[in-house]
């Protein structure tokens, strides 16, 4: 397979007009100064703190190049033109940081209802919460250190359990997928045994539930054997969504802070290598591992791709998917779909003032992850030339 498919701006491009790709060559020009993504990241907080009138300027920006819109029914222009050209949304409720019963049943309402939306859309095969979207991190923390609860925090713990009884259950009932994204180490246990629970109770025909792997933790390819022979055991299908990872600083620091062997492989070429390898591996165990392939390295997807071409897996093979992000990296998504495999764009959504954290994230995290930023700009720089020509 030639390594030159992702090279096709026309194909990656399509949908976007002259002004939204002159739009997205600012944004990410903008994106590419470190100091410049600081400054505008503590001005736009210091003007919603002071409820300035800049939503619609962020709105008519960052906002919407990375994100669907700011409820469901906002994002259906979005699903809709990308499903036109085969590639599917997972729609992502971007709103973090709660803490309150309230706003984690609220939370969990939310993705109750994407899952009947999703029900119905055809492009939308796939929903996302995070873990402490349906509880406070301190519980999924308390529980993963191995500490006793009080009787307020069992009660507290059984609701988030049932949170996640809920949305798997009617998930597996409307045949929809389920994505868990992974956070922080040192909550991450007790959510991976919570993860495996709903797998072992929903994955039973085929995988509804998947559970996240960040394979710049060096210990994650251990712990993924060690699922797949529990469910080779328990008689369940694995779910998978296997990304490099997003808190590498914070895990760092922290791993500093307090003293401990710090959880991240120690080069880019670790993870690189711990990525392939935990992608091989399940490529290879399609039987009973179903796989969201949740990068936007073109070696790796490459690398998926030979592998499938290679083991005889159909492009279209269902326990296979790719996915990128809304906003970064279509060279990948739009030229493989245009190939026939499976792909889903996450697309995040919510109020502006609420998305902002997620927002910020992505900004901090493309000037800081080398050549990301570089790539999206000389590819765009490619597709306007290649229009004027």
């Amino acid at each position: 397979m030639t390594n030159t498919l992702f090279e096709n701006t026309e194909i990656a491009f399509q949908l976007k007009s002259d002004s939204e790709l002159e739009r997205a060559y600012f944004l990410f020009k903008m994106i590419s100064h470190q100091p410049l993504v600081r400054i505008g990241t503590a001005a736009t907080n210091f003007a919603l703190k002071a409820n300035l009138p800049v939503e619609g300027l962020i709105r008519s920006t960052v906002f919407d190049h990375f994100c669907g819109g700011i409820n469901e029914d906002d994002c259906l222009p979005v699903i809709d033109n990308m499903y036109s050209k085969g590639v599917c949304s997972v729609l992502d409720y971007s709103v973090e940081g709660k803490e309150s019963k309230n706003q984690f049943d609220d939370a969990k309402s939310k993705i109750l209802k994407l899952i009947q939306f999703a029900d119905e859309k055809e492009a939308m095969p796939i929903v996302v919460f995070k873990p402490t979207g349906f509880g406070r991190f301190y519980l999924f923390e308390k529980k993963g250190r191995g500490e006793a609860f009080t009787d307020d925090e069992q009660a507290e713990w059984y609701r988030i359990e049932d949170r996640f009884k809920a949305v798997c259950s009617l998930a597996k009932e409307k045949d929809v997928e389920v994505l868990i994204d992974a956070e922080e180490s040192w909550m991450q246990d007790a959510a991976d045994e919570l993860v495996e629970d709903m797998m072992c109770l929903y994955n039973t025909e085929k995988a509804i539930v998947y559970n996240t792997l960040q394979t710049y933790r060096w210990d994650r390819f251990d712990y993924l054997k060690s699922l797949h022979n529990r469910a080779l055991q328990d008689g369940f299908t694995v779910g998978i969504k296997i990304v490099r990872g997003a808190y590498m600083e914070k895990e760092r620091d922290r791993a500093e802070e307090y003293g401990y062997k710090s959880p991240i492989c120690a080069d880019k070429k670790t993870t690189d290598d711990n990525f392939n390898r935990s992608l091989t591996y399940m490529l290879n165990h399609l039987d009973s591992i179903a796989l969201f392939i949740g990068t936007h390295n073109e070696e790796s997807s490459y690398l998926a791709m030979q592998l499938m071409d290679k083991l005889g897996i159909a492009k279209d093979n269902n326990n296979v998917w790719f996915g990128q992000l809304y906003g970064m990296s279509d060279h990948i998504s739009f030229n493989l779909a245009a190939e026939g495999y499976n792909v889903a764009k996450y697309v995040p959504f919510g109020p502006v003032k609420d998305v902002m954290p997620y927002l910020i994230r992505r900004a901090e995290e493309n000037t800081s992850v080398a050549g990301q930023t570089s790539r999206e700009l000389n590819l765009l720089k490619q597709e306007k030339k290649r229009r004027q020509l």
